[in-house]
């Protein structure tokens, strides 16, 4: 066996999470590449919350059913979870809080408090049980847990490991691969360093999931990274002051969700207006309004490409894997201050939470780029004309520069002005800069294709169902091609993209087709839909499943 899936389930607050991250790097000390999709409801404590890890000798993104290994800390997550058990499974059950299971039942309560450690420690029980049944030393576990628990409270872990060791056996065994050791990181914290790889100076956010994590993860190691990290009183204020950021110099991202994003509209238009960069991380999720705050969607694409009033030009961009996500994030900061627009990194909840084996071996960074800066010749014209549509920038405090902002139309200087020449001028002034922002990103990779270009059949998708979609369609023989840039749409590349297409069917997790609403507006065909609206992403058995319907 070359592929291992293992679920751990349980009510929030017991760690689910932390747990299977230290699950999906147990499997990553012996050469594997892992994922990990963590499910969980609105609520802080109580509720049914559970990972499924998948560990496999290729790289993946997505995962499946069936599951190798059942972790239950409580019933619920024995009977939510029957139809992914198969005859092959072996269930580790908490003895003391269920009361039907089949399998291999440890009593946490027990074990806890016979080593004096805390509750939280159960999770190393079922670690150190997991270790056990999958053929795995105890030297890896010892391993795992000394790089990821507090030396305050490591020999307590140990000892509750080891038990949980003791008290089952093996029932398969994961064999070494001939592989490095790589990281598990969140998308969240990929696109995190991305950003701060791309000159990050300020990380600005008020907490919505599921863009939270990034917030605390770079205020975490603000200090490491030589960032400022600021949390503001609301989404308003967010904008706002990485706008005022901006205008001063210092280089600012924002983090948001849907509903926060709402409020930051305005905002987002007086960077329009007034030539400000500002980066955005969008991290969508179910709605309308509050929805289903804590799982995923790809629903918000047409709102993040025309939110705000009036026209300008943006960039938009949505990742599909932790590596894209560090790449873009880096690039779209960097293009924003070059081109002086906002920039929005568009992610969901399946990327920013999920966790990742991260080869950043395989990061093939983009060129580097600096904002163009006034040369201090002559009179300083915050707006001034120039062939590609942007002008020099000076920053308040520079000699000779009056830097003036503003969210009016306004002339070269900054002054307010409704003459019908100078708003006209204004006007096309900005959408030259998309136009030069267009022609640089040509030679950018803004499509992927994966698989034969002779297919015969093509599937369609963008962001994190990327990998679902790409291990789905080796099954049909079929390509995949995943546009990655959405503003400015990269119109010939696509075109290109789909040369010999096929049979083409359109993978997304909405319920309208918003790529192929899209695509339709850009006069491309995106054949067939294949939606799922339930606030999960495909699993690549049942994205095969769909595909079938649709392609045999």
């Amino acid at each position: 066996m070359r592929e291992y899936s293992v679920l751990i389930g349980g009510k929030a607050g017991e760690g689910i999470n932390t747990a299977g991250l230290s699950i999906a790097r147990l499997f990553s000390r012996l050469g594997y590449r892992t994922y990990m999709y963590f499910d969980y409801p609105s609520l802080i404590r109580g509720g049914h919350n559970f990972a499924i890890i998948r560990a496999s000798a290729r790289p993946i993104g997505a995962h499946r059913t069936p599951v190798d290994v059942l972790l239950a800390f409580d019933q619920n997550s024995i009977e939510n979870h029957r139809q992914r058990i198969h005859r092959g499974t072996t269930v580790i059950y908490d003895a003391s809080q269920v009361t039907k299971g089949e399998g291999y039942g440890l009593p946490i309560d027990t074990i806890v408090r016979e080593e004096d450690a805390p509750p939280i420690t159960g999770n190393s029980a079922m670690l150190g049980a997991l270790a056990r049944v999958a053929g795995i030393g105890r030297d890896v576990l010892g391993d795992v847990l000394r790089e990821s628990v507090p030396a305050k409270h490591l020999e307590a872990n140990l000892r509750v490991a080891g038990r949980g060791y003791d008290g089952v056996e093996s029932a398969f065994s994961v064999e070494p691969l001939d592989a490095p050791t790589l990281p598990i990181m969140t998308g969240n914290e990929a696109a995190g360093l991305g950003l701060v790889h791309g000159g990050l100076e300020s990380y600005v956010a008020y907490p919505m999931t599921p863009t939270s994590n990034l917030l605390h993860f770079l205020a975490g190691q603000a200090e490491d990274l030589s960032i400022k990290v600021l949390h503001p009183e609301n989404e308003i204020s967010v904008i706002l002051m990485a706008l005022g950021l901006a205008y001063a110099g210092e280089k600012a991202a924002v983090g948001t969700s849907g509903g926060g994003f709402c409020l930051m509209t305005e905002g987002l238009s007086f960077a329009g207006m007034a030539e400000i960069p500002v980066t955005i991380v969008m991290g969508q999720r179910p709605g309308p309004s509050t929805g289903m705050p804590t799982y995923t969607a790809q629903t918000d694409l047409h709102f993040v490409l025309n939110a705000g009033q009036g026209e300008f030009p943006r960039f938009v961009v949505a990742p599909g894997d932790i590596e894209e996500a560090y790449t873009w994030s880096s690039t779209a900061l960097m293009l924003s201050w070059k081109y002086q627009v906002p920039s929005i990194i568009l992610t969901d909840k399946t990327l920013a939470e999920g966790g990742y084996s991260f080869d950043i071996e395989k990061i093939a960074l983009h060129p580097d780029l600096e904002p163009v800066l006034w040369d201090g010749a002559g009179e300083y014209r915050r707006y001034a004309r120039t062939d590609d549509g942007v002008s020099p920038l000076a920053f308040p405090g520079r000699e000779g520069a009056v830097v003036r902002a503003n969210s009016y139309a306004h002339d070269e200087v900054g002054f307010t002005t409704e003459e019908a020449g100078a708003v006209t001028a204004l006007q096309e002034k900005r959408f030259a800069k998309g136009e030069s922002l267009k022609a640089e990103l040509a030679a950018y990779p803004t499509v992927k294709i994966y698989g034969p270009r002779n297919a015969g059949a093509t599937v369609v998708c963008w962001g994190s169902e990327k990998w679902a979609c790409i291990e789905a369609a080796e099954r049909f023989g079929a390509r995949v091609v995943q546009p990655l840039v959405f503003a400015p749409f990269p119109a010939r590349a696509w075109k290109e993209a789909m040369i010999g297409a096929g049979k083409v069917v359109c993978v997304e997790n909405n319920a309208t087709g918003q790529l192929a609403r899209l695509l339709r507006q850009q006069g491309f065909d995106p054949g067939r839909p294949v939606l799922k609206y339930d606030g999960r992403p495909f699993a690549v058995d049942e994205l095969e499943a769909r595909l079938r319907e649709v392609l045999a």
